[in-house]
Order: C-alpha cells, then structure tokens, then sequence
C-alpha cells in the first residue's frame, strides 16, 4: 500500500478521475498538447475580434461609434469570463472538463456567426454608400438575436478556456523540484508565444480572407479551428494530470472576512478574548524560513499550515471561538485569504498597462489608416497592424527563455533569475516608453499633414505607417514581460486551492484595461469639451484630434502606476522564498 501511495500524486486524476501516477502523467510533453490548443483557440478568436468593427460597421450597418462600443464590450466580457471559468475549475469541474465544455460553447457561437454571415436573409440589406443615412437599417429583430447571442456565446467560450487551459498546463510539472519549477517557467513563455502563433495567422492570413474571400470564409477558418483544437486537446489525455476541485473558495475568504470583523468586534468588548491559535515568534510557518517548496505545498494540500503568520493581524482573530458555527475558520483558511489580499496590488497595478495595450485596436490602427501603408507592392490592410507586436514576441519568448534566463540564472545564482515581480516592473516601465514614443510619432504624422497642407483632408499622408510599429514594437515587448510574469506570478503564490482562479486574474486585468481605456476616452472628452475648447478625442477627422496629447497623459498615469507598483512589489515577500521584493 506504501509502494503505491510513493508513485500517486497526490491531489491529482487523470483524464478518468482515476489517482495521477508520477512518470506517467504530467511533464512537458502534456504542457504541449495545451500549447498547441491555445494556438488554435487564440487563431479562432483573435480572427473574429480583430476584424469585427469593420463586420459590424459594413454589413451589419451599426455606427463606427457603436461597432467599437459592441467589440470592446465583447473583448472586455470575454476576458472578465475568464474568472468564471479559473472559479469553476477550481471549485466545481476540473480543468480538463471546462476546456471542453467551453470549445463547444464557443464552436456552437462561431457556428450561429459564419451561418449568419453566408445567408443574406440573415442580414441587413445591402444599402449603397452615398445615399441618406436613413436608407441603410442596422440589424434587428431576431437577426440582432442571432448576431449578439453568437457573440456572447463566444465571449462565454473563450472567458472558460483563458481561466482554464493556462492553468491546466501549469499543472503539468512537478513544483517539488528545481527542474520542474523551471518547466513551468518556461510553459508560461511558451504559452505567450502559442498565443502570438495564433495571433498572427489570424492578423494575416484570416484577415486576409475575410476582406478579399468574405466574412463567411473568414468566420469558417475560425469555426473550423476552435474545432480541431478538441481533438488535439484530447490527444493528451492520456499524459494530463488535473487538479482535483476543491470546493467553493470564495465562500471560504467571505467567511474567513466576516469572521475577523465579528470577532475584532467582539475582542474590543471583552478584555478575554484570545486568539485560539499562537503566532511564531517570526510570523512564519513551522518549516522554518527555508523550508523549501516541496514542504509548503505538501503541507498545504494536506492543510496542515500550523501557526497564523504576523502579517494582517486584523484576520487572525477569525480563528477565535465562532459566533456563529458557520463562522468556524481553520487558520490554513485565514492564511490563504491573507495571500490573496497580498497580490492583489500587483494585480491592480496591471490593469493600467492593459489600458495602453487597449490602444494598439483603437487609435494606433486608426493613425496608421491616415498614413502610407505600402510595403513595396504590397497594401497592409489596417487590421493586420498587430502583426509587429506579435512577430516580436515571437522572437522575443524564445530568446528570453534560453538566453537571458540561464544569463539571469547564473548571474543572480537563485533558480528564479529573474523574478516574476521584476517581469511585470519591466513591462510597465516598458509600457511607458510605448506611451512617450506614442506621442512623438502622433506630433511627427500632424506636422506632416500641416506641412503637406492636409490637416482637413481625408488622404494618406506621406509618412510611412511603420513610425506607428514603434509603439506596437514596445508595447508587444511589455505584453510578453507582463503577461507571462502574472500568469506565473499569481499561479506560484496562489493557495493550491484556487491557482485556476488566481491565474485568470491575469485576463481580468486585461479586461478592466478595455473598460479603463473606454472611461478614460469618455472623461476626457468631457473635461476638455467643459472648458470652451473642442473635446480631444472627437470627431470624424483624427487629424482634429488631440490623440498626442492624450498618449502623453498615458505616460504620465503609467509613470504613476509604475510608482504605485514599486511600492507594493518592494514589500512583497514570495511565499516559498526569504526574498523581499525584487
């Protein structure tokens, strides 16, 4: 019975909810079959989101203003879903299953579009460009039906896959060991660069489709696509191990909170109250400073966390007698609340960068529009403009995972080399450059068109859109440092009982960065509408508008946040390490 306990791991099933056995189930070769399912996950989606303000503004007849509404509420709800599905996974159905689940969620939304695109019964009616605005209707009635419940679908497919299938890879690898802690490290490089993979067919090739082919063509390559990604999902069954849910976890910190509140309530009216549990002398857990990963986690599986830590002292009286049995908190439950709370900084600090990120769909794709976009021969279509950010990373992943990592690695002699606090510092500094060369190269394409006398025309000016690849270069280099860091950052910290909802917090910061660029655009144009002049970001001429100014107070409010994060990560301490900080 020992023997066989030694070759389980535990806390894991396989694909048949049957006990994980140690070398057979999990390692790299399983992480790859969850890389190669992103690739075609990202291609089906980006193919869509990419592209559909042009969908929505020519053939479904929706205002420029309400198309962009209609994709960065879409794009927004699709990442913010991806809590949903990391909750789920960790709470009700595993990993493996919400992938699934969700592929076919979001095969049957793809499926009601690229139906709705080949049947002209199913659309407005063509209406000529030139004539009164009046004759063109947009669509609506069941038609509208069918447009937003596939949308929506989607949304909810790809919310469950972001929160699901990071997390189902990182679980592959064996975090007890130097090796496979290093494993998980590189996964998440490697999962930014699966996504970049799908990225750029979707931005080229699809893209391609969609505007020379139809939009029923383009949304087949994308139907056809999140459908060949269940089979090549599946073809790792065999070597998957998925960590077994665990029951409900928020329900657990509203309990561990509404504890410490009626139980500090209490402590004030009665000079008796005692916490029930001591703390050590040095705040830490009883394997001592160093204890190593391996025991941490095993103990933390096994709840057996020992001692209340120092920190937060205002959560610990939750373990005090209960007012209420309901209330009953073990100290491994007022410990992992008090990590969450700890990260949650560094996540809020992030969602500034994803605001800037935000801009690389909006007003940089507009500013590239206005200019020359020849390659030779060849016409870049505007929506293929993500395409430098992507190649970047690309280059970049690779390069950063076999050779400035092992350099770090050996400068610094710690397993980590570069710690994921210093990755996402690194991308929100770089996200402040992104912003100042922003800027510069809005001033440089207005004095082009002033200079060329075509400030009130609507030709492309004479400068090349690659100026505009500057701030994509940058602010692609700020995703792969950013994203990568807070996939592995919030995974490694989280409590084992919710690392797949802790994970999707890194699409949920993504998401509030769309809403933020919204709100942002919105109060800006009020504020300086307020004051007699004319709002900067308004107007169907982008030449009128003030976009440098607005890209400069994103640098200022990324230089903020940059501070803001400094703050936060200088005080943190890594659950399995004696490093503070940096």
């Amino acid at each position: 019975m020992e023997e066989a306990q030694v070759h389980v791991w535990e806390g894991y099933v396989d694909w048949r909810n049957r006990p994980a056995i140690r070398g057979h189930h999990g390692g790299m070769l399983a992480a790859s079959f969850v890389l190669a399912a992103e690739v075609l996950e990202n291609l089906a989606y980006i193919a869509n989101a990419s592209n559909l303000v042009l969908y929505l503004s020519k053939f479904m007849h929706f205002s420029p203003s309400t198309s962009a509404n209609i994709v960065t509420d879409f794009m927004g709800t699709s990442f913010l879903l991806a809590i949903l599905g990391g909750f789920l996974a960790d709470a009700f159905i595993t990993s493996y299953s919400i992938y699934l689940i969700s592929a076919a969620i979001e095969f049957m939304g793809l499926l009601m579009l690229t139906v709705q695109a080949h049947k002209p019964s199913l659309k407005p009616p063509h209406c000529v460009m030139g004539k009164i605005h009046s004759s063109c209707h947009n669509i609506h009635g069941g038609d509208a039906v069918m447009l937003f419940a596939g949308l929506y679908l989607v949304a909810l497919g790809v919310g469950g896959i972001k929160g699901s299938l990071p997390p189902h890879g990182a679980e592959q690898f064996d975090e007890n060991t130097p090796e496979g802690r290093k494993q998980r490290s590189s996964f998440f490089n490697y999962f930014v660069f699966s996504l970049s993979c799908g990225a750029l067919i979707a931005v080229t090739f699809v893209v391609w489709i969609e505007d020379n082919k139809g939009w029923q063509w383009g949304l087949g390559v994308s139907t056809a696509s999140i459908l060949l990604s269940i089979p090549v999902f599946l073809l790792g069954s065999q070597k998957y191990r998925t960590k077994i849910p665990a029951g409900s976890p928020i329900t657990s910190m509203f309990k561990v909170l509404v504890a410490a509140i009626c139980n500090n309530c209490k402590a004030r009216n009665s000079s008796n109250a005692v916490i029930s549990m001591p703390t050590s002398p040095q705040g830490q857990t009883t394997e001592g400073e160093d204890g190593g990963e391996q025991s941490h986690t095993r103990k933390e599986v096994l709840g057996q966390t020992l001692t209340l830590t120092s920190n937060l002292k205002f959560l610990n009286k939750a373990v005090m007698e209960p007012a209420h049995p309901m209330l009953e908190c073990t100290v491994k439950e007022v410990e992992e609340v008090k990590i969450v709370i700890k990260i949650l900084p560094v996540f809020m600090s992030t969602i500034m960068l994803n605001c800037c990120l935000a801009q690389l769909s909006t007003f940089s794709v507009h500013q590239s529009a206005t200019m020359n976009t020849m390659l030779g021969s060849f016409k870049v279509p505007p929506a293929s403009l993500p395409v430098f950010p992507v190649l970047f990373i690309m280059i970049l992943a690779p390069l950063y995972n076999h050779i400035i990592l092992p350099f770090a690695r050996k400068a610094t002699k710690t397993e980590m080399g570069i710690t994921h606090l210093q990755r996402i510092g690194t991308g929100l500094f770089l996200s402040i450059v992104a912003m100042a060369v922003a800027a510069l190269v809005e001033t440089k394409r207005k004095k082009t068109a002033t200079k060329f006398g075509l400030l009130d025309s609507t030709k492309s000016l004479p400068i090349t859109f690659l100026w505009v690849a500057l701030q994509y270069i940058f602010l692609g280099s700020a995703d792969l440092f950013t994203l990568a860091g807070m996939m592995e950052f919030f995974f490694t910290e989280a409590p084992w009982s919710i690392r797949s909802l802790a994970t999707a917090l890194s699409w949920a910061s993504l998401a509030m960065g769309y809403f933020l660029s919204t709100v942002l655009v919105s109060i800006i144009n009020k504020v300086t509408g307020a004051f007699g002049h004319s709002p900067w970001l308004l107007g169907a001429n982008l030449n009128h508008y003030h976009l440098e100014r607005f890209y400069w107070l994103m640098c200022v409010l990324s230089g903020l946040n940059f501070i803001h994060f400094l703050f936060w990560a200088n005080s943190y301490k890594y659950r399995y390490s004696t490093k503070h900080g940096f």
